[in-house]
C-alpha cells in the first residue's frame, strides 16, 4: 500500500487496542489469473457512476492506485475478531459473486499478483488522479512497487498521545519481524523472486527519489506527536517541495510510507508491513496475534527497545530469508525464534476469542509463511508440469481459499 488517500469518516474515540480496523487489497483476475483493470467499471456497476469508494451496509470498497486492485474495508472497526471474520468474509463473497456473474472474474489475495506484466494494468484515471499525477512527476509509477503490491493493513486505536507514542514505539520494535509470518509474495512476472517477501523488497525502493518518505520502512522511535510531525511529516514534505511536488501531496500524514504510521485523523496507529493473506481468517489471525502481543508487552512494562539500526538489518534479512533469517535479537538468533517468543507473549495475554486464531500463527511459524508454502507447492507441482502451469494450479487453489475462507497450508 502506498500513499493511501483517506476516506472521510467521523473520528470515534476508542480505548487503546479496543478495536481492529482492517484494510484489505485484492486483485481482480480472470480464470487464467490474468489481472483485469476494471475497478472503475465495478464501481460504476454498483453506484451508477465512477466514484472513489462505494459504501454498502457493512463494508466499503473502492479504488487503489492500481486499476486492477480493489480495496475493501469495514464501515466501522471490530471489537470482536469473530465479527471481523464474519463481516469481511461476507464482503469478499458478495463482491466475488458479483464479479463471477458479471465478468467471469474472481478476487485474489496475496502480496503480489504472480504473473502481472506492468503494461497489463494502469493507474486510476478518475477522481483524485491529480494526486497520482503529482506522484508521477517525481516517481516512476511504472514499477512493481507502485503497480503490483497488495497489503493487509491494520489500524489499532490509541486513547491519548501517551498511548499513541507507546504503541508506535512498540510496533517499531516488533514490525521488522512480522514479515517472517506475513510474507505471501514469492512470485512476480511469472518467476520466483529472490526474496521471501518481494512486495516489501519493491516497496523499499519505490520512492527512492525522496527517501525520507519511506525511511528504512522500520520507523524511528518518537517522543511526542509534535516531534513526529516535525521530524517525519515536515521533513518529507520539505523534501517533496524541493523535488517540485504539487501542494496536494504536501503536509499529508498518509504520505508517510514507513511500515508503521500514525493516523491522527483516525486516532490510530496503522501497520503496513504485512502482505495480504490468502483468506480473511488469516488476516484475523494476524490481527489477533498483533493486538495480544502489544497488550502483553504493555502489561509487562514494555520491552527493551532494540536500536533502530539493528531492527533495520533484521528487517532486510527477514524479507529475503523469512523465518530462517539470522537476526540480532535478545530472544533468539533466528526470526523463527523471535516469532515464537512473540507468540508466547501473545498467548499469555490473549482473550478466549483471540486464542481460537493463534494456532494458525503457530502453524505458520512451524511450517513457513504463506510465501514459503506457495513456493514449496509450486516446486512440488513442477515435478509433473512446467512452471507456468504450476503457478496457475497453485494460485487457483488460493482463489478457492479466499472464497471458502480456508487457510492454505
Amino acid at each position: 500500500m502506498v500513499a493511501e488517500i483517506p476516506l472521510k469518516r467521523h473520528v470515534f474515540t476508542y480505548r487503546t487496542l479496543e478495536v481492529l480496523g482492517p484494510e484489505h487489497e485484492f486483485s481482480i483476475v480472470d480464470e487464467n489469473l490474468k489481472a483485469l483493470p476494471i475497478v472503475d467499471k465495478v464501481i460504476k456497476d454498483f453506484h451508477g457512476r465512477i466514484v472513489n469508494f462505494v459504501e454498502l451496509d457493512n463494508f466499503t470498497f473502492g479504488k487503489e492506485l492500481q486499476l486492477h486492485v480493489l480495496e475493501v474495508k469495514p464501515n466501522n472497526p471490530f471489537k470482536s475478531p469473530k465479527d471481523f471474520e464474519e463481516k469481511m468474509h461476507e464482503a469478499v463473497l458478495r463482491l466475488g459473486d458479483f464479479l463471477e456473474k458479471r465478468y467471469n472474474a474472481s478476487l485474489l489475495g496475496t502480496g503480489m499478483h504472480p504473473t502481472l506484466r506492468l503494461d497489463e494494468t494502469a493507474v486510476w484515471p478518475h477522481r483524485h488522479r491529480q494526486i497520482y499525477e503529482a506522484f508521477s512527476r517525481i516517481f516512476n509509477l511504472k514499477q512493481h512497487g507502485w503497480l503490483n503490491i497488495q497489503s493487509f493493513q491494520l489500524n489499532l486505536p490509541y486513547a491519548d498521545e501517551r498511548d499513541g507514542v507507546r504503541l508506535h514505539n512498540l510496533l517499531a520494535n516488533v514490525c521488522a519481524y512480522l514479515p517472517a509470518i506475513s510474507a505471501s509474495s514469492p512470485v512476480y512476472e511469472g518467476h520466483f523472486g529472490e526474496y521471501v517477501d518481494n512486495r516489501l523488497r519493491f516497496y523499499m525502493e519505490n520512492q527512492k527519489e525522496v527517501p525520507s518518505i519511506t525511511g528504512n520502512v522500520v520507523p524511528e522511535y518518537i517522543q511526542s506527536f509534535r516531534q513526529y510531525k516535525k521530524s517525519i511529516i515536515e521533513k518529507y514534505s520539505l523534501d517533496l517541495a524541493k523535488a517540485g511536488a504539487d501542494k496536494c501531496i504536501l503536509d499529508k500524514e498518509w504520505i508517510n510510507s514507513r511500515g508503521v504510521i500514525i493516523r491522527f485523523e483516525r486516532k490510530a496507529v496503522e501497520i503496513r508491513v504485512m502482505d495480504e493473506q490468502e483468506c480473511v481468517k488469516m488476516d484475523v489471525a494476524l490481527s489477533c496475534f498483533i493486538r495480544a502481543l502489544l497488550g502483553g508487552l504493555i502489561k509487562n512494562g514494555g520491552s527493551q527497545l532494540s536500536p533502530t539500526g539493528t531492527l533495520t538489518e533484521d528487517f532486510r534479512a527477514i524479507i529475503k530469508y523469512g523465518l530462517n533469517a539470522n537476526v540480532l535479537h535478545p530472544h533468539g538468533p533466528t526470526a523463527r525464534d523471535v516469532c515464537n517468543y512473540f507468540l508466547q507473549v501473545a498467548w499469555d495475554n490473549a482473550t478466549t476469542e483471540e486464542k481460537t486464531y493463534l494456532p494458525f500463527i503457530k502453524k505458520r511459524i512451524e511450517h513457513g509463511s504463506l510465501s514459503e508454502t506457495i513456493r514449496a507447492k509450486i516446486e512440488a507441482r513442477m515435478q509433473k508440469t512446467d512452471f507456468d502451469e504450476a503457478v496457475l494450479t497453485v494460485y487457483s487453489k488460493l482463489l478457492k481459499s479466499l472464497k471458502d475462507n480456508e487457510p492454505f497450508f
